[in-house]
């Protein structure tokens, strides 16, 4: 059975080439997940918690400045 050349990996949100995912069960059914995020999972819980923690700063800078680039697109296209 050939996979497609990238698979989007439930878990981390991102595209993978099929050689660096895996096939899991979860409760809802067969998902595809990354490699570096299975073996994430083997690490302590204070370094999950740090890697949580620098993905959600991550996410709310990344949510900010798409916030400020619509509201900026809103002012120009109102000609303020």
């Amino acid at each position: 059975m050939s996979h497609p050349a990238n698979i989007y990996c439930y878990h981390c949100g991102r595209q993978h080439p099929s050689a660096e995912m895996r096939q899991i069960e979860t409760k809802g059914g067969k998902k595809w997940r990354c490699i570096k995020s299975i073996e994430a999972t083997k690490k302590s819980s204070s370094q999950r918690d740090a890697f949580g923690k620098t993905v959600t700063m991550i996410n709310k800078s990344e949510n900010q400045t798409r916030i400020k680039a619509r509201l900026d697109a809103e002012r120009l296209l109102a000609g303020g």
